[in-house]
């Protein structure tokens, strides 16, 4: 089942290390069948508040997300991003094939009557 990185980062000034960072984070994925879905593009607020940018790399499932985000490779050039940008990163399976909302519903209602 695919895995995806999600990152929220906020608006940060331009510095050298993060030039360096962004040359070399796709090196650090790559080996574990990473590849950018979404960097920094511009994007529309439709509830709420969401200030920065999106970046969200794919992985074919979460053993190969977290084995890249544990990787040396990645947390030798993770500080580089970290001392310069501030925000948030989650790792989170996607979906399985076939996956139906309608099902989830079912078993929520069937649990409140039950309650």
């Amino acid at each position: 089942m695919t895995a995806y990185v999600i990152a929220h980062l906020q608006e940060a000034a331009p510095h050298p290390e993060i030039a360096e960072y962004m040359e070399r984070i796709p090196a650090t994925f790559e080996p574990y069948g990473g590849r950018f879905l979404v960097r920094a593009t511009q994007h529309e607020v439709k509830e709420g508040a969401w200030p920065g940018h999106v970046v969200m790399i794919g992985f074919p499932g979460i053993a190969e997300a977290q084995g890249w985000w544990d990787s040396p490779a990645y947390q030798e050039i993770a500080p580089l991003r970290s001392r310069h940008i501030e925000g948030d990163i989650i790792l989170v399976g996607g979906v399985p094939e076939g996956y139906d909302p309608t099902s989830t519903a079912k078993a929520m209602r069937e649990a409140l009557s039950a309650g």
